[in-house]
């Protein structure tokens, strides 16, 4: 149905050299006798001496082959990096055009994903733009291929993301028909996604059939090009030459798993099939947030009612109904990360209210200090968490394209040390978040309940938020238990079981009751969760992320560079001296990117610490 060119590969991707070249492309052994290859068999197997003694006894190193291949395509193939600079400098010719495709050694290198043999011939003059018998420049193999790192290499360079080949399919187009995300092995991103945040154009159409590359993805059932290229804004109404739009394409498959809820959801909105309040995101926000409120509202009158046990029953299989149309019409999966906080605040709320109308009235003058005490520093500790900064790595877009380049040209993109989502350097002791989409900080979790990242900026905030929220829980507690002595235990005549005592609360005051377990509920999680952090930070002097995942940061292999003792670790986390103990300098973790400054002037741990990190 859809002729596209024929992608003839050179030799080493589907042609009938293929066995042989990727014979070829064995590293020599070292016991290997090269004396005896002629230089286009010891280029092929990176013999460098073997390469240098022919040329200096008067090899051409522009010769072609009886293929029409010179030496320098055959070292960009076989990504033999130290004979590639070592021909550049003897004279080699880097648009050189030879082989079936008329290719260059850029284009052999870029079909093979060689990103730094790629990078050593853009430094020496090659030229990206060239094209093969096909019509296509590296540009288009990469984003055929899947290399996204020749890619970001390409429009780092300034090279146009948009550039047609012969057929006017763009980078974008060949991407989103020839690659799924799972299948790219140079980078945990994307090209679709890539070309996209460099400025590629999803509106353009082929001159062969008139589609987008929305079109292609639906051709090709990519699921993550569709989804990555409609949340992009790209249209589903733009007609091909045969009067097909992307809806037309996608309407058979709504709903099926290959394309997702989510992408589904998003073209049924924008094809109108659901009624207008209900595609109305912003109402769906506001009922997500607010049914927590409503939800747990309703759990605690129908424990307080004043019915059989079977009519209560009955309550809740209604309530439980009514809550699952609500979600079916109403909620949106895509903000179900909003849920988390609601319910905290939601459950907060209702707790001071219960404090007002219930608790406040038998409660000792020291509980009412220290609830309005307490309450302070909580809602100054939980805005900072919640809105602050995190310590969000930014940068320019100028930045990125001069930090792709670096990176390409000095080893290639490393995911310990560069972030293919944010394209940004990445610091020291830094993380993506996946829910936040951002790089942050001395990266310790993110927290749902908070609706944000935890790091460099904000950690001491969540540690004062935890610390002070804990007081409030004993708080209601406290305050629950003399609220029970003056209302319900003083006139307990069954004896005094903890049993009950506890049926006696219930059936006193049921929604008192229902906020002392969700307070005990919430006492429970928080107490484990700061000791955790106390313990990090105290003990291990490391992050949630870095103690989760300390077998793959290198800078762990050797011990922990940030341990200085359970002393120092709190006068450097908090910033502060005491004691004699003097916090070090304050790292600035967006700009730390190594552990050098740490490693001199910090003892690693020792034989019997390190069993921690094993």
């Amino acid at each position: 149905m859809y002729a596209l060119p024929i992608r003839s590969a050179c030799p080493g991707e589907d042609s009938q050299d293929e066995q042989e070249t990727r014979r070829r492309q064995e590293p020599v052994r070292p016991t290997q006798d090269c004396s005896g290859f002629d230089i286009v068999r010891a280029t092929q197997y990176g013999a460098l001496e073997r390469v240098t003694e022919l040329v200096e006894a008067g090899a051409d190193v522009n010769q072609p082959d009886a293929e029409t291949v010179t030496l320098l395509h055959w070292a960009a193939i076989n990504n033999r990096k130290e004979i590639v600079k070592y021909l550049i400098a003897k004279g080699a010719n880097v648009d050189a055009v030879g082989g079936e495709l008329a290719s260059t050694p850029l284009h052999w290198a870029t079909r093979q994903g060689h990103l730094e043999t790629f990078a050593i011939l853009m430094r020496a003059g090659a030229d990206p733009t060239l094209r093969d018998c096909e019509g296509f420049a590296c540009i288009h193999l990469a984003a055929q291929f899947g290399h996204t790192g020749i890619v970001a290499y390409l429009v780092a360079k300034g090279v146009n993301p948009n550039t047609p080949d012969r057929s006017a399919m763009t980078p974008l187009m060949w991407s989103a028909y020839k690659v799924n995300s799972q299948y790219t092995p140079f980078f945990s991103l994307d090209p679709t996604r890539l070309l996209l945040m460099l400025g590629a154009s999803h509106s353009l159409t082929d001159n062969l059939h008139g589609n987008t590359a929305l079109h292609w993805a639906i051709i090709a059932k990519n699921n993550t090009a569709i989804s990555t290229l409609v949340r992009q804004g790209a249209a589903l109404d733009v007609p091909n030459f045969q009067n097909e739009t992307a809806m037309t394409l996608l309407g058979p498959h709504i709903g099926a798993a290959w394309l997702g809820p989510g992408i589904s959801m998003e073209i049924v909105e924008k094809q109108g099939r659901t009624r207008a309040w209900c595609r109305d995101k912003r109402l769906r926000w506001y009922c997500m947030v607010s049914a927590p409120f409503i939800v747990f509202y309703l759990i605690g009158m129908i424990f307080q009612l004043n019915v059989d046990y079977l009519v209560k029953l009955g309550a809740f299989m209604l309530l439980y109904i009514g809550a699952y149309t609500a979600k079916t019409f109403l909620f949106d999966e895509r903000l179900y990360n909003v849920l988390p906080m609601a319910t905290y605040l939601a459950t907060k709320m209702w707790i001071y209210v219960t404090w007002i109308f219930w608790l406040g009235v038998h409660a000792s003058w020291y509980l009412w200090l220290l609830l309005v005490g307490g309450s302070v520093p909580l809602w100054i500790c939980f805005l900072r968490s919640w809105r602050g900064d995190p310590g969000v790595i930014a940068a320019t877009h100028e930045d990125k394209l001069s930090t792709i380049v670096e990176l390409a040209e000095t080893g290639g993109f490393e995911p310990q040390w560069f972030c293919t989502t944010c394209l940004v350097r990445r610091p020291l002791r830094s993380k993506h978040c996946s829910a936040c989409d951002r790089c942050v900080a001395r990266f310790d979790h993110h927290c749902p309940w908070i609706s944000n990242c935890i790091g460099a900026h904000n950690h001491k905030y969540f540690l004062g938020f935890l610390i002070s929220l804990l007081g409030l829980c004993i708080v209601i507690l406290s305050a629950s238990v003399q609220y029970w002595q003056f209302e319900c235990w003083s006139n307990l005549t069954n004896g005094h079981r903890v049993d009950n005592y506890f049926i006696a609360a219930a059936t006193c005051d049921a929604w008192v009751m229902w906020i002392a377990a969700n307070t005990g509920l919430h006492a429970l999680w928080v107490s484990v969760l700061l000791s955790c952090q106390l313990y990090q930070i105290m003990v291990l002097g490391m992050t949630t992320n870095e103690r989760m995942n300390a077998g793959r940061y290198e800078h762990f292999k050797q011990g922990n560079p940030f341990h200085r003792g359970a002393l120092q670790n709190i006068a450097d986390f908090c910033n502060f001296s005491f004691c004699g103990i003097k916090a070090k300098p304050s790292s600035d973790w967006l700009h730390s990117f190594d552990t050098k400054h740490c490693v001199e002037k910090l003892p690693l741990l020792t034989g019997k610490d390190n069993y921690q990190y094993v």
